[in-house]
């Protein structure tokens, strides 16, 4: 297709996608003979229904690439989010449309239990194993089956302001460096000293000294000179940053904070989606794929150390819960006023664009959520929205077909078309940042999808808050677990209680000397 056909294709799906638009926010229903004669012109047509409305610049472009090399063309269809299966079941059941929906994986096993979702076909030669990110197929999965092509994910991570930690670690550098030179310098006076021959050696002394300097200093870019290579830098950075939240504190303790900086970490401890990962390594809810009412293990020894470990943080930090936000997190951060905090993916494209206004005057950079300590991990909470062909469609080879095209060859643009993080494995993202968040997506826990607990992550999130403010983490853990464990098997539960191990007390200091 030349140039000019390309563009006047452009041209009609783009005036054809405002059209649907307008119809869909009036509240008016768009009739088939309404899509057909807007769209496609009589041609047979495949209709993709979604929600969320920053996805529509990219859907459609999808939709044009796609309808340059097939026959059949995709229509895009925003529709609401209230009652949005329930709407696509009706319209299944009139008019078996739509042919593929974009739906949030926490919500497929309704869709398959209501025979709007089945088992995927993707194409001949494609391999789902390869083509995407195995936490999104854990995701996309209900009873071992995948009924759902991973589209784009949500995760949070560690989010820290670059500038102060290089500023931190050349500080380092340059004082081991210096106390390296005087050691050598004195020894050699001493040396000398011995000998007598005082004069006669500060000449090499001071040679000595400057050599040393030149073997660990490179050129750096900028107006000044660096001592230290940027791999040098780099791998004290490595070790400064920290891997567990004992780790965050102990820099607390000891960091020579610059006079901005109000915190060292700070985060919205009231959204269950930036505190999960203090349980993730501990708790179990239906599996890896977050299916199996079999699996499901929330009070434990570790959950309960972990939830301690969190309580621990409202008095270390003093964050109020009353006034903080993810936003107000995020400015804050911006304005240089902390040094860490967990972020989701949104946070890439508001830290560039306050960079290009000139709002942002630091580096930045991601690395994965710390652990507890050194004996207890963390897992961060991963949502993924998948692209679903409707078990009621009569074109489910040609839905399969653009349900693997559009979610694993099509995906160079997502993040900047519409925001989102591509679950495919050979994905290009537009900045290097958001490799290190689909490392974290990796190693991600899925939200889990059983109907039995869909209050679940309410409960949690009302448990974070009570555990935070000073309630007993043992018992909040014990009671969260009888009430799903309840729900699940339709029987009064009750756990046993768990008794903690005790903390070793210090051996006390003896005032005798030994002998």
């Amino acid at each position: 297709m030349g140039l000019k056909q390309r563009l006047t294709a452009v041209g009609i799906i783009a005036i054809a996608a405002v059209v649907t638009f307008g119809i869909a926010r009036s509240g008016r229903q768009i009739t088939q003979q309404q899509k057909e004669t807007i769209f496609t012109g009589g041609k047979e047509t495949l209709y993709l229904w979604y929600t969320d409305e920053a996805l529509t610049p990219y859907l459609s472009a999808a939709a044009v690439t796609y309808n340059e090399n097939h026959e059949i063309r995709v229509v895009p269809v925003l529709e609401s989010g209230l009652e949005y299966l329930e709407n696509i079941n009706a319209s299944s059941l009139e008019s078996n449309a739509p042919d593929l929906y974009i739906l949030s994986h926490d919500s497929l096993e309704k869709a398959y239990l209501a025979g709007l979702a089945g088992q995927v076909a993707p194409p001949e030669n494609f391999s789902m194993e390869n083509a995407y990110i195995d936490t999104g197929i854990k995701a996309a999965t209900y009873k071992d089956k995948v009924i759902g092509y991973p589209f784009y994910f949500e995760t949070s991570s560690f989010l820290y302001n670059k500038t102060y930690l290089e500023d931190m670690a050349l500080k380092g550098l340059e004082a081991e460096a210096d106390a390296l030179e005087g050691e050598l310098a004195q020894s050699q006076a001493d040396e000398a000293a011995a000998l007598g021959t005082i004069g006669d050696v500060a000449e090499e002394i001071d040679t000595m000294g400057s050599e040393n300097s030149v073997d660990m200093s490179v050129a750096a870019s900028g107006e000044g000179e660096s001592r230290f290579t940027a791999g040098q830098i780099e791998e004290r950075m490595i070790k400064i940053l920290p891997a567990t939240i004992d780790d965050i504190r102990e820099f607390a303790d000891n960091y020579d904070a610059p006079e901005q900086v109000e915190g060292v970490f700070k985060w919205d401890v009231t959204d269950i989606f930036y505190n999960y990962f203090f349980v993730g390594g501990a708790i179990n809810m239906g599996g890896e794929a977050g299916w199996d009412t079999d699996k499901i293990d929330i009070y434990n020894l570790d959950a309960i150390h972990n939830m301690r470990t969190y309580q621990e943080l409202s008095q270390f930090f003093s964050i109020d819960t009353n006034e903080i936000t993810y936003d107000t997190v995020l400015d804050e951060f911006m304005a240089g006023k902390m040094v860490f905090t967990t972020a989701t993916t949104d946070a890439v494209a508001r830290l560039e664009q306050a960079r290009e206004e000139g709002l942002f005057a630091y580096d930045y950079d991601i690395a994965p959520l710390p652990g507890i300590d050194e004996n207890h991990g963390s897992r961060s909470l991963s949502m993924t929205s998948c692209v679903v062909v409707n078990g009621y469609s009569d074109k489910k080879e040609e839905a399969n077909d653009f349900a693997a095209f559009v979610t694993s060859q099509y995906n160079d643009i997502l993040y900047a078309r519409a925001g989102k993080v591509s679950a495919a494995k050979n994905a290009v993202y537009d900045y290097p940042v958001l490799s290190r968040f689909a490392q974290e997506y990796e190693k991600s826990i899925p939200m889990p999808k059983m109907l039995e607990t869909s209050n679940f992550w309410v409960k949690l999130e009302v448990l974070f808050s009570q555990v935070w403010n000073g309630a007993d983490a043992n018992e909040k853990l014990k009671s969260l677990s009888e009430e799903m464990k309840t729900q699940v098997t339709g029987g009064a539960y009750e756990e046993e209680y768990l008794e903690e191990p005790k903390e070793p007390e210090e051996p006390e200091e003896s005032g005798e000397e030994e002998q």
